[in-house]
């Protein structure tokens, strides 16, 4: 199911980065999030709601 929110998102194993497109056209990095919480996303039916649970706030981040 395609999100409201977010375009796509990429995960950079090398430097444990999550990289979030918004529909917007900004791009967050999300820093040292596990891998783990990387293929939760992909699978998880809302990506938007996933990414405000179990990320936002939990995570440092920064705009690409």
């Amino acid at each position: 199911m395609p999100s409201t929110v977010i375009k796509r998102f990429t995960y950079d194993s090398k430097k444990a980065r999550l990289y979030v497109t918004f529909l917007s056209g900004k791009v967050y990095a999300y820093l040292n999030v596990p891998e783990s919480v990387y293929e939760e996303m992909k699978a998880a039916l809302s990506k938007g709601k996933y990414l405000n649970e179990y990320v936002k706030g939990k995570y440092e981040f920064k705009a690409v």
